[in-house]
């Protein structure tokens, strides 16, 4: 495609624009900064956006490299090779990407970026938490980040609203929170997803789970079987509830409801909800209860919510026990009888009369399993336990532990040491699975 007639480049070579003034002599880091900022401003100010919209993004970049090669030939800056690639590299991750996220963004062993003002980066590889070099100029730089990443979904970020969920292109999570809240300056994290998503196999090689637990698992997705997925903060729940929910049948209808969508199922019939905040007025919010209300109304066939954490638990307790048997949700706890306590505590605040009784009486009947995940000391992600809920003793629910993983000690590395057991115990919905095609060994269940 031809470039417009009045290019940048053209225009430099007939001397119509002012030349930036020459700086002889190598850079240092702030040196660097200044000369990047210099020339993305020119570029900013002088190159036609417009007709570079028409333009495929390989073309964007190779336009941007001659101009940027351009300027700096102006500038007459004694650099080597490699710092002018870097620096051409740089100002096309400006105009077209997120700027110094860029090379992290197109690392596929990072799983989280966290940002710390403006000075720090960190990343998260292999479970680990390592600091990084990349840098922002100054807040303003930041700032101009985190803007157009929510600007792209449509949300806002502002003194009047300092915290924001947000995703990227590629479906990866962020929030961000600014000052006053944050004191040191703008703080943003950024949860990835792989563009190719993980399967039950993957866990198995991982040692994530065993494969008897593999096999229960995908059981469980196929026979409808209501699953709330429990871990804390970065223990893999999402990642286990998309990949019991590629065993949902093709067939079915799918509705996902989320607070930010993040959810990567497989399946053609799939209606994604996502909640969404209050105006600058404080009105137009639709909160996840809403959603979850709504989608009782879509005709679905299971209802997965992506993290319940509030009055709607009431709400999937319901859909759960009228018909949409096999819907699935994550829940933040530290073990399974946490999580249904935790469920309990949600339900009081949207039926504060109703009594604690019939509260559990209604979890224990909505809710089949609960899968245990976390991530340990040395960063590896395991299903810590599946439990069965059997019902009520009186006025407790009772549960059964299928699958526990025994953590027996750590190495002078920090790895840990330990095994996963079978219980011993023939679970009640072996017998909901042999309904639906399930049919698993008795030695599944073993100990071994």
């Amino acid at each position: 495609m031809t470039m417009p007639s009045t290019s940048l480049r053209e225009r430099l070579a007939s001397g119509s624009v002012a030349r930036p003034t020459a700086q002889r002599g190598p850079i240092d880091n702030r040196g660097y900064h200044q000369l990047k900022s210099r020339i993305h401003e020119a570029l900013l100010d002088r190159v036609d956006l417009e007709s570079m919209g028409r333009l495929t993004p390989d073309q964007i970049r190779q336009e941007l490299r001659l101009l940027v090669e351009r300027l700096l030939e102006e500038e007459m800056v004694v650099i080597n090779d490699a710092e002018r690639k870097t620096l051409t590299r740089d100002i096309q991750n400006e105009m077209l990407g997120f700027g110094p996220l860029e090379p992290l963004l197109e690392d596929p062993t990072v799983s989280d970026i966290l940002v710390n003002t403006h000075k720090q980066v960190y990343v998260e590889r292999r479970g680990k938490l390592e600091l990084t070099d990349v840098t922002f100029t100054d807040d303003a730089h930041l700032m101009k980040i985190i803007d157009k990443i929510v600007s792209r979904v449509g949300r806002r970020i502002d003194e009047s609203s300092p915290m924001v969920d947000a995703r990227l292109p590629d479906g990866s999570r962020v929030n961000a929170i600014i000052p006053p809240l944050a004191i040191d300056g703008p703080v943003m994290s950024i949860r990835r997803f792989s563009a190719d998503p993980l399967r039950l196999a993957d866990l198995v090689s991982y040692g994530s789970v065993t494969a008897d637990m593999a096999e229960v698992l995908q059981g469980l997705g196929k026979a409808k079987v209501n699953i709330l997925i429990s871990g804390g903060t970065g223990s893999g729940k999402t990642t286990m509830l998309n990949v019991i929910s590629g065993f949902i049948n093709p067939t079915e209808r799918i509705v996902t409801v989320e607070d930010a969508a993040e959810l990567q199922l497989q399946q053609p019939h799939v209606v994604r909800l996502e909640t969404r905040p209050a105006n600058i007025e404080g009105k137009g919010e639709v909160t996840q209860r809403a959603l979850v209300r709504n989608a009782l109304r879509m005709r679905p066939d299971r209802i997965i919510l992506g993290e319940v954490r509030g009055a709607e638990a009431l709400d999937m307790l319901g859909a759960m026990n009228t018909g949409h048997e096999g819907s699935m949700a994550t829940i933040h706890a530290n073990t399974p009888r946490d999580a249904l306590t935790r469920l309990e505590n949600m339900v009081s605040m949207a039926a504060g009369t109703l009594p604690p009784r019939a509260m559990r009486q209604q979890i224990s009947a909505a809710v089949g399993v609960v899968v245990q995940v976390s991530r340990l000391t040395d960063g590896k992600r395991k299903v810590l336990s599946i439990s069965e809920v059997t019902g009520m003793e009186g006025d407790v629910i009772t549960m059964q532990e299928i699958f526990s993983f025994k953590q027996t000690g750590v190495t002078d590395d920090g790895t840990v040491l330990g095994h996963f057991s079978a219980s011993g115990v023939r679970p009640r919905f072996a017998e909901r699975l042999r309904t639906f095609g399930v049919n698993l060994s008795p030695q599944v269940f073993e100990p071994r």
